[in-house]
């Protein structure tokens, strides 16, 4: 893919002189420190780029939020969850991120900006780094609309394998079969599952996630099975057994 274009660098004109007078009247009129305090500005926004669960329960507070991507990463079920989507008995599978150069993962990035920053931060350093066994990392976010010129740099969650919830690669059905029996505090498996796969159907419609569509395709290729096996264990069990002759 092309690089975006960038923006040319514009000489900005030189300010007027002050006159004499302008000058003596607002140096006699401010007192000292109210100068300095006028040009405090408040600190830029916060981007944070989300590619599981944050795209559409992300928690917190923010300003405004685009769809779109970042380059350089494959999305894939590799982390263990043992709280929001799994137990230590049964634990689930989320995404997390692989470092892939010709690739690119799409999502959504949520602005937040003053009080906004400090409370979504520490909302997600329990949520992903203390709860699900993530590290930060900047990446430069790709907005989807046709009037964005710059990427944007923002904030990732990335599970790495040397946290101790990484599982690792496996095939889509196992991860599937997996998927099918765990379920955490923040509700089923198979609900995170379709709920990613809805997004990247309905919002991204032009992309392309091969891993996230196949499990979702293994999964309720799946359930069928599931069900019947089920319902013929319920249709033995309200058998009355013969009494041995």
């Amino acid at each position: 893919m092309k690089g975006d274009p960038q923006r040319p660098e514009e000489c900005p004109e030189p300010p007027p002189s002050p006159s004499p007078l302008s000058s003596s009247s607002s140096s006699s009129s401010s007192a000292p420190g109210e100068a300095e305090g006028a040009e405090q500005k408040p600190p830029p926004p916060v981007w944070i780029f989300g590619y599981g669960s944050l795209v559409w329960r992300p928690g917190f507070e923010f300003t405004s939020r685009k769809v779109g991507f970042i380059r350089g990463y494959s999305r894939r079920f590799w982390q263990g969850d043992t709280f929001h989507r799994g137990s230590e008995r049964t634990p689930g599978r989320v995404v997390t991120l692989l470092e892939d150069c010709g690739a690119c993962t799409w999502g959504v990035a949520y602005e937040v900006r003053g009080e906004q920053i400090a409370a979504s931060l520490q909302y997600l350093n329990m949520r992903e780094a203390v709860l699900g066994g993530y590290d930060t990392k900047l990446v430069k976010f790709h907005p989807q609309d046709k009037d964005a010129e710059e990427p944007i740099l923002a904030l990732v969650y990335i599970a790495t394998p040397q946290n101790p919830s990484y599982l690792g690669p496996a095939s889509e059905e196992d991860i599937a079969a997996q998927i099918i029996v765990s379920s955490g505090c923040a509700g089923h498996n198979i609900e995170y599952l379709l709920r990613l796969a809805d997004f990247m159907r309905y919002f991204c419609p032009q992309a392309e996630d091969k891993h996230l569509f196949s499990i979702e395709e293994a999964l309720i290729s799946i359930l069928p099975c599931l069900y019947c096996t089920e319902e013929s264990l319920e249709e033995t069990a309200g058998v009355p057994q013969k009494a041995n002759s």
